[in-house]
């Protein structure tokens, strides 16, 4: 499993449950990473897309506990009440078709079990209310590739990929 995300130098990656940043190069990765694969999220994340539905051409899992399961077949996701049903729906995917996107509380659940992480950062403080573990301090993480700067919407980006070398099994 993987997590994906963006976040400013200050590892923030989000302002009153939404994205800081639009930037059209980052969402067009995230497009591409995660298209045709399974992402999973909490309920705040799911309410923060358009219209509170789920993103297309993708499978996707909410933790939400005593969410509406009628309405979430009506929009094509599936609900998931509690953590344990979570791994298990995980554990029968491929590891490499799951991306974790959020929001904070999940990120911190479920990054001891990824075993990537693929961080756009953003060179800028978005003012953050909410942040992800600094993944250059946090230990068993290390940085494996990180891209030149690419200007994005007048804000200077890299793409990075950290790598967990010892995830833990859902």
């Amino acid at each position: 499993m993987k997590a994906i995300l963006h976040c400013d130098k200050k590892w923030g990656i989000g302002k009153n449950n939404g994205l800081m940043f639009r930037l059209p190069a980052d969402m067009a990765f995230f497009r591409s990473a995660t298209s045709g694969k399974t992402v999973v999220m909490g309920s705040n994340t799911l309410l923060s897309l358009p219209g509170g539905r789920p993103l297309k051409n993708r499978s996707n899992i909410v933790l939400w506990p005593g969410g509406d399961e009628k309405r979430a077949e009506e929009l094509g996701y599936t609900i998931v009440q509690t953590l344990d049903s979570l791994k298990a729906a995980v554990r029968a995917l491929p590891p490499d078709e799951v991306f974790v996107i959020g929001g904070a509380m999940m990120y911190r659940t479920m990054l001891p079990y990824c075993s990537q992480v693929l961080v756009t950062k953003v060179d800028a403080d978005g003012g953050a209310d909410t942040f992800f573990p600094d993944l250059d301090s946090e230990a068993g993480w290390r940085l494996a590739e990180i891209s030149e700067p690419v200007c994005d919407n007048g804000f200077t980006i890299r793409f990075c990929t950290y790598v967990n070398d010892s995830p833990l099994a859902l």
